[in-house]
């Protein structure tokens, strides 16, 4: 089995990331909106997880439809479902709509989880599909660069009475984390590896989905991207 649908089903993944930060996640939408000048339309949240990008885009006045491969995510989000904020399960290497959506999104590292690349390229093929011509994607993945360089290879830490043992490790194409977990009388192993994926990467990716990188940023408040010291990259692409 895909070593993501263990782990995003599992509880201990929304315990070990439960303190990410809604604040700078509405902060980002806020300005990438604001950068791209939507101000209505039809939204796909890819990856979306339990929902909280896609609730914000929703409550700023968008009509937001959501999908993740966790069904487990996906029934915690359904809560916020309302008639203009809709969640699925779904796996975005299929495409979910064909020309319907203005903007797709694919946010906080939620890409470079496959065994190969052919599955990566068939993930951003779905991504161009689903939105109009025009439309637009955004990717907020991680500076590749800047994780490497500075890796914590071990780590522990305690969440609700629950120790997280964190292994890092760098392969020639992965960031792989390995994650041991001690809960009480249970314990519990899951892993995370994500591709290395750069700039350059994600352009040739992009170009073969007819899609057209028209913008980079290298934070939330979409300053310029330096491939060594920006905390992300942001890709903003427009389907041609």
């Amino acid at each position: 089995m895909d070593w993501f649908k263990d782990w995003f089903d599992s509880k201990y993944y929304h315990i070990l990331y439960k303190d990410r930060d809604e604040q700078e996640a509405t902060f980002f939408l806020s300005n990438i909106i604001d950068h791209i000048k939507l101000t209505n339309g039809k939204v796909l949240d890819i990856a979306c997880g339990k929902g909280r990008h896609a609730k914000h885009l929703n409550e700023i006045g968008f009509n937001v439809t959501a999908f993740d491969l966790s069904k487990n995510s996906i029934d915690l989000a359904k809560k916020n479902e309302n008639e203009k904020l809709k969640f699925y399960v779904h796996d975005m290497r299929k495409v979910f709509k064909e020309n319907a959506f203005d903007l797709a999104t694919n946010l906080f590292t939620s890409f470079g989880y496959f065994k190969n690349q052919k599955d990566e390229q068939k993930a951003i093929n779905a991504m161009a599909k689903n939105l109009k011509k025009e439309g637009i994607l955004i990717i907020d993945f991680m500076n590749v660069k800047k994780v490497i360089n500075s890796l914590i290879p071990l780590e522990d830490k305690t969440i609700d009475n629950i120790n997280f043992n964190l292994k890092r490790k760098v392969d020639q194409n992965h960031i792989i984390k390995k994650i041991k977990i001690s809960d009480k009388q249970t314990s519990a192993e899951f892993k995370e590896k994500v591709r290395i994926l750069t700039l350059i990467d994600f352009n040739k990716m992009l170009k073969k989905a007819n899609m057209k990188i028209i913008d980079i940023f290298g934070d939330y408040s979409l300053n310029n991207f330096h491939a060594i010291n920006s905390d992300r990259l942001i890709i903003v692409a427009k389907k041609q």
